[in-house]
């Protein structure tokens, strides 16, 4: 059987597929949008294809690093949190307070669980498996975090936990937190078998780290006390000098490479312009420059957040990965082709010019979305086709 983590996750990216196509006929008037439904797509992209993924990887990354036999999927992990997301996605789609707590329970105790393992096989070897793994720790602690707030959203905890914005204190828990520093570790780890080379020297990856982090923290804190300032604006700074960083350093390792001309590297550092573009904006909004209304564009930005960045890096990466560690492939490439790279960033753009131009923002919206629709159908049928190779190579 081909890794079960993967399996979920072409199987969740397939079903996004379906819902991106869903909210194209919304956007179009074609069939009326419901109650809930933007939080329920998400999570498809968020906790579906990406976390799936990352659950299957980064134990078996990690043991590669460390010189460790290849770990063995434990049940255990992967029924907690293939039962979690369930139970949640299900949960926010009918709005059931009881299915929520089940889901983001579940979906919190498997992320122990795999911070265990990691945690357990760095013991083992009695080696911190390169910079990656402070990268991974950190981002599922992050996660744990983006758990309470956004499960304690739907329970009603905002209030005893003093909560003043809960779902942008989600938001960034798990975006500018869970994600940045998990997709980071990615590319430090990625990038000696990718390039040849370290991704940047030790020094440039704690900087990024750090900036990271304590950037995550202040941008977590903020919206927590009701759009504190004093930590919002230094969380901003250290995290866009980090993001930053890291873009420079994969442009530069990407071209010394000789992959620029890749569209699996094209995939990499234009999804990064999806995650600097609303950190830019955030002054903006903050100082009212320009009468532009914040409401509009936190509403709207994430799907551009998720679709332009994460769904974006994933393209690249999760091809790359099961090629590497599940099909055996020595040399593998990043995922991806010139359509769908063209395509993913029009849509993206789309859901931005849906923000300012107030009289065609369903249509411009409903517009991005079948862009995504035809970005994502390449890549879903290069998943599955890697799928039945793997497979093949089981029954071989």
């Amino acid at each position: 059987m081909t890794n079960p983590y993967f399996f979920m996750a072409v199987v969740y990216l397939l079903v996004g597929l379906a819902a991106a196509a869903e909210m194209a006929l919304v956007g179009f008037g074609v069939v009326p949008g419901f109650s809930g439904v933007n939080w329920f797509r998400v999570h498809f992209i968020t906790l579906g294809v990406v976390t799936e993924t990352l659950f299957g990887l980064l134990p078996r990354l990690q043991a590669a690093r460390l010189g460790l036999p290849r770990p063995k999927t434990r049940l255990a992990t992967w029924l907690t949190l293939n039962v979690g997301l369930i139970a949640l996605i299900a949960g926010i789609f009918v709005i059931n307070k009881s299915m929520i707590l089940v889901g983001g329970t579940l979906i919190f105790v498997a992320a122990l669980l795999l911070i265990q393992e990691l945690t357990q096989m760095s013991n083992q070897s009695g080696d911190a498996a390169g910079q990656g793994r402070r990268f991974y720790i950190v981002g599922l602690l992050y996660l744990l975090l983006g758990v309470i707030i956004g499960t304690g959203y739907w329970l009603g905890w905002s209030g005893p936990l003093r909560i003043v914005v809960p779902i942008e204190a989600h938001i960034h828990a798990n975006n500018w937190g869970f994600l940045s520093l998990v997709f980071a570790g990615l590319l430090v780890d990625m990038a000696p078998r990718l390039t040849g080379k370290p991704l940047a020297s030790d020094k440039a990856i704690s900087f990024i780290f750090w900036g990271m982090t304590l950037g995550a923290a202040g941008l977590v804190a903020g919206p927590w006390l009701g759009g504190n300032l004093v930590v919002t604006v230094p969380g901003l700074i250290l995290h866009i000098a980090a993001t930053v960083s890291l873009v420079v350093v994969l442009i530069r390792s990407l071209k010394n490479a000789h992959l620029t001309n890749t569209p699996g590297a094209w995939h990499l550092i234009l999804s990064y312009l999806w995650i600097l573009l609303p950190v830019a904006m955030a002054p903006i909004v903050i100082l009212k420059i320009g009468g532009i209304a914040g409401a509009p564009v936190e509403a709207t930005a994430p799907q551009a957040l998720i679709y332009g960045w994460v769904l974006q890096f994933a393209f690249a990466f999760i091809p790359y990965f099961m090629g590497r560690y599940w099909l055996h492939d020595e040399q593998p490439r990043l995922g991806g082709g010139w359509l769908s790279v063209a395509f993913v960033n029009i849509g993206s753009l789309f859901i931005w010019l849906s923000i300012f131009i107030e009289p065609m923002r369903n249509v411009f919206q409903g517009a991005a979305y079948v862009f995504y629709v035809v970005a994502i159908i390449p890549v879903a049928w290069a998943l599955v086709k890697q799928v039945q190779q793997d497979m093949h190579l089981v029954e071989a």
